[in-house]
């Protein structure tokens, strides 16, 4: 059984680890590894394949960088000649970028079967890139793993056969337990000069929030007001860079560069590997984002986490978990925090399934799903 799986961007790669992994252990199975090069920076993608210890791409496409048309056409045109030569028997596609949705379109226009790990999700909000690069894939594809049960119960309300549906887990949280002897070594908390459990860690990078700046800077406000009580640190994406440094009166509120962590304030810095990550993260007294793996992996580590948006794909954070969506509205921001810094955690048990097994689980369901070709 020959299986092509896609990546594209950071956060497939923690997905895709686990499963390369599992494929690999199998008897019967040829595992080809294609990045497209949607995130193509190397502190965005070349230190996660060695932190999460995945195998050197078979393919790489080189995408890079480009509109939503632009980047989708070119992983197509890149991917089918690709997929015309190995002729798979399964593509396998991993989360909701770009990427994604090209290569389950591209595969499927050729008629190569598809698997979606991690399908069903749903904020019901088309305004965001990655509900229609869901609503895609789950579309075209042929067998769809989801990681809770939420996610099953919105693909049969959209007429998905439930043979084609699997409840099989969660492979993000697969690679943060499989790699949490590698993270609980990081000294990234000491090199920062941080208190365990008296720092929270910020994350932004959707359109919604750092591409207008006047909701941009109603975050950093409130942000600036919760880091007055507890220091922030801010792993910067690429794209929000420039428009923090335009942001002249929150200058004392806004550290930038290498250094400790101040004590109070918001340390801006580069991104960082996924092992420092995780340990920064697991160490922290709360969370404060927009990204939805973030939201699984703090529910797992038992770490309080704000969303900052309207809406969750990933309910199961929410009613299993630590997890509270806010939104963006600045006083709210400043009220939930303090909230969660006068409140003692209460860390609830982790979902169904969510327990390091989940790629073993689709690599089994793939071997009997095509023993009997």
């Amino acid at each position: 059984m020959k299986i092509v799986s896609v990546v594209g961007a950071r956060p497939n790669f923690m997905k895709i680890a686990p499963l390369i992994r599992a494929m690999r252990r199998r008897s019967g199975i040829q595992s080809i590894l294609v990045h497209t090069g949607q995130h193509y920076d190397a502190s965005m993608a070349g230190r996660f394949f060695e932190d999460l210890e995945i195998p050197r791409p078979d393919v790489s496409l080189e995408v890079g960088s480009g509109t939503h048309a632009v980047q989708t056409a070119e992983v197509m045109k890149r991917l089918e000649p690709v997929l015309e030569r190995e002729r798979p028997d399964l593509v396998l596609v991993v989360g909701d970028v770009n990427s994604t949705m090209a290569a389950a379109l591209t595969a499927v226009k050729l008629k190569i079967k598809v698997a979606h790990v991690e399908a069903g999700l749903r904020s019901y909000d088309r305004s965001m890139p990655e509900e229609i690069n869901r609503l895609v894939t789950d579309a075209v594809s042929d067998l769809l793993f989801v990681t809770e049960e939420s996610g099953e119960k919105n693909l049969k309300a959209e007429g998905i056969a439930p043979d084609k549906i699997f409840f099989v887990g969660n492979v993000m949280i697969d690679s943060l337990e499989s790699s949490r002897r590698l993270w609980t070594r990081s000294n990234i908390v000491e090199q920062l000069q941080l208190n365990k459990a008296q720092y929270g860690v910020v994350t932004l990078h959707r359109p919604s929030n750092v591409d207008d700046v006047r909701i941009l800077e109603g975050l950093i406000e409130a942000l600036c007001v919760v880091a007055q009580r507890c220091p922030l640190v801010f792993p910067v994406h690429p794209r929000t860079i420039g428009a923090l440094k335009s942001l002249g009166r929150f200058r004392a509120c806004l550290h930038f560069g290498d250094g400790p962590a101040p004590a109070t304030g918001i340390r801006c810095m580069d991104p960082i590997g996924y092992l420092d990550f995780m340990a920064l993260v697991a160490s922290a007294r709360m969370v404060l984002t927009d990204s939805g793996g973030l939201q699984e992996e703090t529910t797992v580590l038992g770490i309080p986490c704000l969303t900052l948006r309207e809406n969750t794909e990933r309910p199961v954070t929410v009613t299993h978990g630590t997890n509270r969506v806010i939104g963006a509205n600045p006083s709210r921001i400043v009220s939930e925090a303090a909230k969660v810094l006068d409140h003692p955690v209460q860390p609830p048990a982790p979902p169904p399934l969510w327990d390091g097994q989940a790629a073993e689980r689709i690599v089994t369901i793939l071997l009997d799903q095509f023993s009997g070709r």
